[in-house]
């Protein structure tokens, strides 16, 4: 997959523009995109696809800013929901809502109630329950919720348990023994078209056998249910692609698909896949500067002014996320633990890394485009970072950084009290 950074005379640019020049100018921490890197990640998918009717559609969870899902909406593609608030953020980016599909474990009768109106594509259903509430809604607005039941195929994705999805013990989706009777209640109801199946398995996986197995357990249950008169119109096998953020090799696309297609030859259904990480994490970076370097005999800490607020992933998921200088300074090198300002002694970005540095320099955090920003808070009153689209040699502002009045813009003291 496309990799945003490159390196010039130990200078680190994304596109044609130095990331140095970026954060002079917009400050540190930030986050930086790259829009080639991004359309090249998705189009890998949509080449690899050319044979066989598909349908792509981006994770949203993965980046939600506009302009990331504005650049996929122009490329044709769809787009996974799991809110009313990434849904809305689709719209604003020009994303068609026919191209939409809504997971997600909690969806209330306001959220179906939004989707509906807009004619979304389908609705990834998790739970009976869910159906109950759905077919109920769709009947209150006088239409017809089309449906994909998400199924549990009982597969282990191989990867860290937080991201991990499709095994039995997990919050996601109907056992996939179960769905067969699930499937015929929801045929029997009123409101509800079924279309077709969902799964996912799990987030960063490297191996392409368990997303082999996870579609052949889908297939029987595909041809289950058309022995039972309820044909499915496409088939959902999710996201979950993994990235290289060290010394991963996961496959390419084009790997990928070459193991999927052959199971659904001859098969009518459309192919639907949830990408997300795969085609952001290594189109983005966060860029960070070296406050003060400090050594308490055993270690050295480089102490920067991006923290677990900007990126809680090494903090969350002891992710290993690349780390190096953004201009070369000739500086010796020396072990550090990349540290931020946060009041937590989890609050690090990198551990143990041969850094050549010095105070005042920038660093680059590779591999951030994918839950970065998106899940970055204001912990300990800090103003989230700007991000950045970079266009070759243009360079856009995509959010500006929020400053300490939009921190406490929806908050009230309470009345003065009266003697």
């Amino acid at each position: 997959m496309h990799q945003a950074v490159s390196s010039h005379d130990g200078n680190l640019f994304i596109e044609r523009t130095p990331l140095s020049a970026i954060a002079s100018q917009f400050g540190t921490p930030c986050y930086v995109y790259s829009k080639s890197a991004i359309s090249d990640n998705f189009l890998a998918y949509q080449n690899a696809l050319a044979e066989k009717e598909h349908l792509i559609c981006y994770a949203v969870k993965a980046n939600s800013n506009i302009a990331v899902l504005q650049t996929l909406a122009k490329l044709g593609a769809g787009f996974d929901i799991v809110s009313v608030g990434e849904l809305e953020r689709v719209l604003r980016a020009g994303g068609d809502p026919a191209k939409v599909v809504f997971s997600g474990v909690a969806k209330t009768a306001s959220d179906m109630r939004r989707a509906l109106e807009l004619g979304i594509h389908c609705f990834n259903v998790e739970s009976e329950a869910e159906l109950e509430l759905l077919n109920d809604t769709a009947a209150s607005c006088g239409l017809s919720a089309a449906v994909s039941l998400r199924v549990n195929p009982d597969v282990d994705a191989q990867t860290h348990p937080y991201i991990s999805t499709g095994l039995k013990e997990n919050k996601f989706g109907i056992d996939i023994n179960l769905a067969s009777q699930v499937y015929q209640r929801a045929a029997q109801m009123s409101h509800i078209n079924v279309v077709g199946v969902d799964c996912h398995i799990g987030s960063q996986l490297v191996d392409i056998a368990p997303f082999v197995a996870a579609l052949e357990r889908l297939l029987v249950l595909v041809d289950q249910l058309a022995e039972l008169d309820i044909p499915l119109q496409h088939i959902d096998i999710g996201g979950g692609l993994g990235v290289r953020y060290q010394d991963e090799q996961p496959p390419s696309p084009h790997h990928y698909m070459a193991a999927i297609l052959p199971l659904l030859k001859g098969r009518s259904e459309t192919l639907v896949l949830e990408p997300g990480r795969s085609i952001t994490a290594n189109a983005g970076v966060m860029l960070t500067q070296v406050q003060y370097l400090k050594s308490n005999g055993d270690k050295n800490f480089a102490i920067v002014d991006a923290a677990m607020n900007d990126m809680i992933r090494p903090a969350l998921y002891q992710a290993w996320m690349d780390i190096q200088t953004v201009a070369a300074n000739g500086a010796e090198a020396a072990l550090y633990d990349v540290v931020g300002p946060v009041c937590e002694t989890g609050d690090f970005l990198a551990k143990d890394r041969s850094l050549s540095i010095c105070a005042g320099d920038y660093l680059c955090l590779m591999s951030a485009g994918a839950y970065g920003f998106v899940m970055s808070s204001n912990y300990n009153s800090r103003p989230r970072a700007p991000e950045i689209m970079v266009d070759g040699d243009q360079v856009h502002l995509v959010r500006r950084r929020e400053t300490i009045e939009d921190l406490i813009s929806g908050e009230h003291l309470l009345p003065s009290a009266e003697g």
